[in-house]
């Protein structure tokens, strides 16, 4: 089963990560990848630099950032390929997340743990849907 940890926040404008998280977050990786369950393993760059697209009624409106929310934004992400949702639960557990919050910060750090849905298990899609939606995914080797 693959699992996405989406890793939440919004580091300020031009921000980058200090030292101790970067080396938190590699070791980590690397624990990963020993485990042999990584996929894939990306940071973001904060969220003045990107916009968003809404579609509402119609019309297609594209917002600027920086957005405000930092608690709904996503500043990176794993993909995993587990045995379970516990199992995937438990790497979440193990992330140094906590390294991003600064001394005496009031905020919190939040990983979510989500299912990716597979083709197969998805019954409204079609043979030709399905096996177009395979060769984009993401699998180990």
């Amino acid at each position: 089963m693959r699992f996405m940890l989406m890793l939440k926040g919004d580091p300020p404008p031009g921000a980058m990560p200090p030292p101790d998280l970067v080396q938190a977050m590699h070791e980590y990786d690397q624990e990963l990848e020993r485990a042999g369950v990584l996929l894939a393993a990306e940071g973001l760059y904060d969220s003045s630099q990107g916009a968003r697209v809404i579609y509402a009624k119609g019309d297609r409106t594209v917002v600027d950032g920086p957005f405000t929310e930092a608690k709904e934004l996503i500043a990176g992400f794993y993909l995993i390929d587990v045995k379970s949702p516990e199992e995937a639960i438990e790497w979440a557990r193990r992330c140094p997340v906590d390294r991003a919050i600064p001394e005496g910060a009031d905020y919190e750090a939040v990983v979510e743990v989500r299912r990716v849905a597979e083709p197969a298990e998805i019954p409204t899609i079609n043979e030709e849907q399905a096996a177009q939606a395979e060769r984009f995914q993401i699998r180990r080797a």
